[in-house]
C-alpha cells in the first residue's frame, strides 16, 4: 500500500466511531460494492456506520448484501467523526449532497480514476489499481480488520464489475490475487457472476434488441457506435440502468478499438466510452467534455439541452483523430 495520506488515514478510521460512507451518484458495481464492503468491514470494527446514497440502490445489485440499509435521507445536521468517499474522481460526483458531505472532517478518499481531482482532507489515489475494490480489501487488511462472508461477496463483485470479468488491461497479478483471497474467504464466482451478468428482464433483452439496431460503424470499423433513446425506453417499458452493459457488446467486435453509448434519459445524455489497448485513452476524451473515468473505461453527460446528433459530433471530433494518430 501506498499513498500520501495513507497512514494517517488509518488512524483516523481507528479512532472514529461514527463514520459515513459514501459513493458517487448513479453507482455502479465497483462503488456499491466497495460502499457495502468497506460498511460491514467497519461494523466488524465496532464503528456506526451510515451508508449514505443518493438514491435506492438499483435491482441490478439488490443481491449485495446489506443493500437495503443504504440511507437515501440521512438526518440534518450528518453528525460523524469522518466521511469516507470511495470511487469519485471528483466531488461533484458526490452528488447534491457533496458540499454538506465534504463539511463532515476529515473527509477520506479512496479512488482510483486517472485524472482525479484533488478533494476531501486524507486522500488514497491509486489509478494502478484496477477497482476501487480491491484498494478496500488492501484497506481491510491495514486496518487488521476481519471480512466477512458478506464483506468478501461484496468486494469480489466491486472486482469483477470494474475489470469486466478480469478481461481489462487494468487487470493485474494483485487483482487475481485478492480476488483468489475472497474466493477462500467462501465466495462462490459462479453465483456472483450470475447475479451480475445473467440479470436479464424480458423488457430488459427487448431494450437491448433495440439499442443494438442502431449500431454504425465508423473509421474502417475501429468506431462502433448505439445509441438508446427516451423512446426506447418508454416502448420497452424500460428504464436507463437496464442498459447497464450494454456497451460490451460493441466493444466486443473484432475491428473495434472504440466504442461510444449515446444514453437519452430526460433532459440529459450521458455518454459511456469503451476502449481496447493503451492506444486509445478514452478518459482524455472524457475529461476534455466535463467527464472522467479510466483509460479503457470512461463516461460524460450532456446537460445543456444538446440533442444526440450534437453530442454525437462533439464526441466523435475527439476520438475520430484518436483513432487515426493510433
Amino acid at each position: 500500500m501506498s499513498g500520501a495520506h495513507l497512514n494517517e488515514i488509518i488512524q483516523t478510521i481507528q479512532r472514529a466511531r461514527t463514520v459515513v460512507v459514501a459513493t458517487h451518484v448513479f453507482p455502479d458495481g465497483d462503488a456499491l460494492g466497495s460502499q457495502l464492503g468497506l460498511a460491514n468491514v467497519l461494523e466488524g470494527m465496532g464503528k456506526t456506520v451510515i451508508r449514505y446514497s443518493e438514491e435506492p440502490v438499483s435491482y441490478l445489485y439488490d443481491f449485495l448484501p446489506d443493500c437495503q440499509r443504504l440511507v437515501c435521507n440521512p438526518p440534518d445536521p450528518l453528525a460523524a467523526d469522518c466521511l469516507i468517499a470511495l470511487d469519485c474522481g471528483d466531488s461533484f460526483r458526490l452528488g447534491p449532497r457533496a458540499e454538506r458531505l465534504l463539511a463532515i472532517r476529515p473527509a477520506i478518499v479512496v479512488d482510483h480514476h486517472a485524472g482525479h481531482k484533488d478533494f476531501g482532507d486524507l486522500r488514497w489515489v491509486d489509478c494502478g489499481r484496477a477497482s476501487t475494490g480491491e484498494m478496500v480489501y488492501d484497506l481491510a487488511r491495514a486496518l487488521g480488520a476481519g471480512i466477512s462472508r458478506e464483506a468478501a461477496d461484496c468486494l469480489y463483485a466491486a472486482i469483477v464489475s470494474d475489470t469486466g470479468s478480469f478481461k481489462y488491461a487494468s487487470t493485474t497479478a494483485r487483482t487475481f490475487a485478492i480476488a483468489g483471497e475472497l474466493v477462500a474467504l467462501g465466495v462462490n464466482p459462479e453465483q456472483v457472476a450470475a447475479k451480475l451478468f445473467d440479470n436479464f428482464t424480458e423488457q430488459r433483452l427487448h431494450l437491448l434488441q433495440a439499442v443494438l439496431a442502431t449500431l454504425e460503424l465508423y473509421g474502417g470499423g475501429k468506431l462502433a457506435l448505439i445509441t438508446a433513446t427516451r423512446a426506447m425506453f418508454e416502448v420497452t417499458g424500460t428504464e436507463p440502468e437496464d442498459s447497464e452493459s450494454f456497451i460490451n457488446y460493441p466493444r466486443s467486435l473484432a475491428s473495434v478499438k472504440v466504442a461510444v453509448f449515446l444514453k437519452e434519459k430526460r433532459d440529459v445524455i450521458s455518454v459511456s466510452l469503451r476502449s481496447k489497448g493503451n492506444g486509445y485513452d478514452v478518459s482524455a476524451v472524457a475529461r476534455e467534455l466535463g467527464g472522467g473515468g479510466h483509460r479503457n473505461a470512461a463516461g460524460c453527460k450532456f446537460c445543456n439541452g444538446e440533442g444526440l446528433q450534437e453530442v454525437r459530433d462533439r464526441i466523435f471530433s475527439l476520438v475520430l483523430p484518436m483513432i487515426e494518430r493510433a
